[in-house]
């Protein structure tokens, strides 16, 4: 098991059920083990103006 999914799994027994962030080659592991899981990934992006 990567340290990515049991911190996924983690998140899980805490009851996440949302995260907020950005995709991105430091955190693709991350990503990948919330593809698999119940906790839902939102994407955030900056706006300018």
């Amino acid at each position: 098991m990567k340290v990515s999914e049991l911190f996924v799994k983690c998140l899980e027994e805490e009851n996440v059920e949302v995260i907020f962030g950005l995709p991105g080659e430091e955190n693709i592991d991350v990503m990948d083990a919330l593809r698999d899981s119940s906790i839902r990934f939102i994407l955030t992006r900056q706006t300018e103006g």
